[in-house]
């Protein structure tokens, strides 16, 4: 069996199981050399956390797993394309590849319209439901004045 298709049948699988237990219809997997690193299943309504998407848990334990922010040299399968929240995750997380099994017209055609907020990035600002607009703060730049000058800093 290809792995990709392996692979994509655990995180849809997850994404089943997770449905049957009172969960969204999100699951996912990282690999690393054909090895199962971490799983992850949506967690939002259960745990109260609109950021406990299946692909974030999965990112989280995969980190924790190997000791490292960066997963440079991993696959992450996941049972639906990503949303924005979590592609953002992907790339912070430097994961080599995204697999995924259902698209973003699966999932909103299933109750789940990421559309949605794909095409928000795309419209201006002042036309987005959540105000997000610049504050003025005369020591803004002052954390980063002293991450810069932190020697022992870890670059990410």
């Amino acid at each position: 069996m290809n792995p990709d298709h392996r692979w994509l049948s655990r995180a849809v699988d997850l994404a089943i199981e997770n449905v049957k237990a009172g969960g969204g219809p999100f699951g996912a997997v990282i690999v690393r050399d054909d090895v199962l690193l971490s799983t992850g299943q949506n967690r939002v309504t259960r745990d109260l956390d609109p950021t406990a998407h299946a692909e974030v848990e999965a990112i989280r334990a995969a980190c924790a797993e190997i000791g490292d922010f960066s997963l440079a040299g991993c696959v992450l399968y996941t049972s639906c394309e990503p949303c924005p929240l979590c592609v953002a995750a992907c790339l912070w997380a430097r994961l080599d590849r995204v697999v995924y099994a259902a698209d973003r017209h699966d999932a909103a055609r299933g109750g789940f319209d990421d559309r949605e907020f794909y095409e928000l990035f795309a419209r201006d600002r002042s036309t987005w439901p959540t105000l997000v607009q610049p504050g003025s703060h005369p020591a803004a730049f002052t954390p980063f004045e002293a991450w810069l000058g932190k020697d022992d800093r870890v670059d990410y």
